[in-house]
């Protein structure tokens, strides 16, 4: 193989690769990103073995086609720290050597044919999805995972699809989040009654293998793994096996519980303010509706207490929960500072749910007053 291509184009593709493969591994070939070159196309793939990317990389002048096998720390730390705007890589069986204008590095080379096949997309049934809905399906919902759990199968977001839309949920027992937008099922696919449950890791991967110039993405739901693939990127991911909890049933069902539509952006600023005298003991901060006044209000013996009172449009009878201030800041700070969301909360013990115009609930459940 000998090639040139232009370092900064590289480096992009090669960081988003490098990301799966592991530190450390009993295959030492996994701790390296596979290079494929043809007469048309160049492709970088990384894999794990339980998750795996191909990326088509531009820009490369192709002299001899081939492949060859690269170390993640040592071509990383090449591409990042040189000046060059182009470079030059020649591989064979002994290893490859990278040149610049000024420099040269020699890296030890392994057997490509050794490294494991990454699967491309091949299928013929998939949902199409616009690939902004779909990064703001992930930056919506990943948050409320529980990669450390052992109940039920939290540590991932459980995507449905059906004819016409997809939904992204995500829960680690105490709030969820859920993100629904317009998708188009093609030649019949669909989620049905499986659980496609993808890996907290494997959804950080493919959000951030998508380009803001995507415009639609293609999402295949298998029994035990899950393709994703844009323009430019193919990802692969086995499924979290387990059951994800009901869901459905989580979302309080109210007839006259208030709603109360919030501005993002002062809220955010006043909780900020009430959580300085928290700590990680106490992280609960009353939250009392009423008199067209939110008080937020917080007390950790030895650290002191907090009152930061805020506008609203609720003038009914006063309610006050308690909620975990991380959880409402997480909800908060997926949003735009200008957005408006409705909340709606029934009394001091049963969960709050705060929703969007577009398609994003997020239900958080309270916290005992006694356990502030």
């Amino acid at each position: 193989m000998k090639i040139t291509f232009g370092r900064e184009s590289l480096l992009a593709a090669f960081q988003t690769a490098a990301t799966v493969a592991p530190s450390r591994s009993p295959k030492p070939i996994l701790q390296n990103v596979k290079l494929e070159v043809d007469k048309e196309v160049a492709i970088i793939t990384a894999t794990d073995m339980e998750v795996g990317i191909r990326i088509e990389v531009p820009g490369i002048d192709v002299e001899r086609p081939g492949s060859a096998v690269l170390p993640v720390g040592r071509f990383g730390s090449i591409l990042r720290e040189s000046t060059d705007e182009k470079l030059l890589i020649q591989a064979d069986a002994q290893g490859a050597t990278v040149r610049g204008d000024r420099s040269e590095f020699k890296l030890p080379g392994a057997n490509p044919d050794e490294f494991p096949k990454v699967a491309s997309f091949e299928e013929e049934k998939y949902h199409e999805v616009p690939a902004r809905l779909f990064k703001e399906l992930v930056k919506r919902t990943l948050f409320a995972t529980d990669t450390e759990s052992s109940r039920y199968a939290l540590g991932g977001v459980l995507l449905e699809m059906d004819d016409d839309k997809i939904t992204a949920v995500g829960t680690d027992g105490r709030r969820l989040a859920k993100m629904e937008g317009p998708a188009m099922s093609v030649a019949g696919h669909g989620t049905g009654e499986a659980m496609t449950i993808v890996p907290t890791r494997s959804m950080q991967l493919i959000e951030r293998a998508l380009s803001d110039s995507d415009a639609e993405i293609r999402v295949a739901a298998r029994a035990n793994d899950v393709l994703v693939k844009s323009p430019r990127a193919t990802v692969y991911s086995r499924l979290v096996e387990g059951r994800f909890p009901k869901w459905r049933e989580v979302f309080p069902s109210r007839q006259n519980a208030p709603r109360i539509d919030i501005s993002v952006g002062p809220l955010h600023t006043a909780l900020r303010q009430a959580a300085i005298v928290a700590s990680e003991e106490s992280r609960g901060i009353d939250f009392t509706f009423g008199d067209g006044t939110l008080v937020l209000s917080g007390l950790t013996a030895e650290v002191g207490e907090s009152r930061v009172e805020f506008p609203i449009s609720y003038t009914g009878e006063s309610i006050t929960v308690t909620m975990d201030h991380r959880f409402m800041g997480d909800f908060l700070k997926v949003l735009d500072p200008e957005k408006v969301f409705s909340l709606e909360i029934e009394n001091s013990e049963s969960a709050v749910l705060c929703s969007t115009d577009d398609g994003y609930s997020y239900v958080i459940m309270p916290l005992a007053r006694d356990r502030k």
